[in-house]
């Protein structure tokens, strides 16, 4: 899993943000119905004539008009046909209006065709006297051509026991960054070279999209709907993931986070991590009650990607994944209970999440999801300095526990869920494993599946590290582990069961369509990745 990009503030971070920014100014300043700056953008984003890290400024034009109608969250134009860039923005100005799949999208020419897996001689090869390379081969793929060593390509396989013997490790195995970050195999080239997505495979961990050099990937975003509401006058409330801590600037200050939502024209914001003790507490029932008797082992459930992977790749075993409400869910339900007519925002550092708030079969009552690279774009448009916010505001609900506050942090989940089970069985050996990266995740499924781990609880998490790698995040990861550590010691209750709201559990499942429907999400989530004719989404 290749994570080197991840937390340094590139150029390519810097368009990402700047387009963000942009859309959400004008989103904020447009008057209803004129949306002809949507035309005159990448303009006003590549001002001038030279290009800057392209081979032209019109190719840079394009590739950011790509990525102002994917914020928009609108269907990419491609360059192969004359069209407006604001083109069917009007139909996505409706605050209702969902993403049109697929949700992560390459931008074909902004792709630089990368190999898709190679091993390459490097001017490292001294052609020297034992040839290693050429001894070990198993298929003679390799000779040499001027005192240096040659692969043919055609003849090899592979298998890297060259690159493993040379002595100067002149020997490089080149892959897609993209393929190379993607735990799922859904990354392949096209017939020009170009990466392509199986999205018969993806589930929209956003992975790619984050380890791409090139900036060739890119998700969907409804922040220009998310604005639209709230200019509407509609009452939206966000609801903000734990991974939150740090992301934006300063220590964990949730009336800080508070302070600036309202600037942004929301009317409050709760912390997901009241419905991570729910989720904690729900997860630690089910377990109890099926583990070993009806499932030999029991997956965790907040994380979306991970479990759609387990239950798609494993489907005689989906049963043994939670189906618990997930965080984002439970704490929109409480929301709703209080707000039955606000629009939730659902505030966190996941793309995977954006196709959870839409699934049918599990009411979600999440309207929009934002990432907080988008959420940052926002408070850039609106001149908010989050390190100077003194920090105002006040809740509905009490503050979370310090274990809901560490779901973001791998291990954080399976702990919060042994600590709940603690609570009535105090003497329980409850044996845990947890997993980061899908390919990990693979690995600990395949090896519950033939008994390695019956009577476990394994905690699956997408992006190495948790969610606070996940692809919306601003932050390095480990300086973001360390802040929400620090601030989950700072909660006034330590564990999931002391949360008061643990009471509604039973209440807020049975609303709309009830937790067990979990299990049907799978093809669905799949099915909402993969591109279509239709019309946008009907609400989730």
């Amino acid at each position: 899993m290749g994570n080197s990009m991840r937390g340094v503030y590139t150029g390519l971070a810097q368009i990402r943000r700047t387009v963000f920014r942009e859309v959400a100014r004008l989103a904020y300043e447009s008057q209803s119905g004129d949306f002809g700056w949507v035309d005159e953008l990448p303009y006003k984003i590549i001002p001038g004539d030279v290009a800057t890290y392209r081979e032209s400024v019109f190719l840079e034009r394009a590739i950011v008009g790509e990525r102002i109608r994917l914020a928009m969250g609108l269907p990419m134009q491609g360059v192969d046909k004359p069209a407006r860039l604001s083109e069917g923005v009007a139909e996505a100005a409706k605050p209702e209006r969902y993403y049109e799949p697929p949700l992560i999208n390459v931008i074909k020419f902004a792709c630089n065709a990368c190999e898709e897996d190679a091993y390459k001689v490097s001017d490292a090869c001294q052609g020297c006297l034992a040839h290693p390379c050429r001894e070990i081969c198993p298929k003679g793929a390799i000779t040499f051509k001027d005192k240096k060593a040659y692969i043919d390509q055609e003849k090899c396989i592979k298998c890297g026991r060259c690159a493993s013997v040379c002595p100067y490790g002149a020997i490089q195995h080149r892959v897609r960054p993209c393929a190379a970050a993607c735990g799922m195999n859904a990354i392949s080239s096209d017939e020009a070279g170009r990466a392509q997505i199986d999205y018969s495979r993806c589930v929209s961990c956003g992975q790619c999209l984050v380890n791409c050099p090139f900036g060739a990937i890119a998700d969907k975003s409804q922040i220009f709907q998310v604005i639209n509401a709230i200019q509407e006058g509609d009452e939206v409330i966000a609801e903000v993931a734990p991974a939150f801590v740090g992301q934006f600037g300063g220590k964990g200050n949730v009336d800080k986070l508070r302070e600036a939502f309202k600037e942004l024209g929301f009317s409050g914001m709760e912390e997901v991590a009241l419905g991570a003790d729910l989720c904690a507490v729900q997860e630690a029932e089910d377990f109890l009650e099926e583990v070993p008797d009806k499932q030999p082992f029991m997956g965790t459930s907040c994380c979306p990607a991970w479990s759609v992977m387990a239950k798609m790749e494993f489907p005689e075993h989906a049963h043994c994944v939670s189906m618990a409400l997930t965080p984002m869910t439970l704490t929109a339900r409480l929301i709703r209970k209080q707000h039955p007519d606000a629009k939730i925002v659902f505030v966190g550092p996941c793309s995977a999440k954006k196709l959870e708030a839409q699934r049918k079969s599990v009411k979600s009552e999440v309207d929009f999801v934002l990432t907080f690279e988008e959420m940052a774009g926002m408070m850039e448009a609106r001149d908010i300095d989050y390190a100077k916010l003194t920090g105002e505001g006040s809740t509905d609900f009490d503050v979370a526990s310090a274990d809901g506050r560490s779901f973001a942090v791998a291990g954080g989940v399976a702990n919060a869920v042994v600590n709940a089970i603690h609570r009535d069985h105090p003497d329980m050996d409850v044996h845990v494993t947890n997993a980061e990266g899908l390919d990990e995740c693979r690995k600990m499924m395949k090896m519950a599946t033939k008994g390695k781990f019956d009577g476990y609880l394994l905690e699956g998490m997408a992006c190495p590290g948790g969610c606070i790698a996940g692809p919306g995040t601003l932050q390095p990861i480990n300086k973001t582990a360390g802040a929400v550590k620090l601030y989950a010691k700072k909660a006034p209750i330590k564990t999931a069961p002391e949360n008061a709201h643990c009471g509604l559990l039973d209440e807020l499942e049975r609303d709309a369509y009830g937790k067990r429907a979990a299990a049907d999400a799978v093809a669905e989530t799949v099915e909402a990745a993969t591109p279509s004719d239709d019309a946008a989404h009907p609400g989730a």
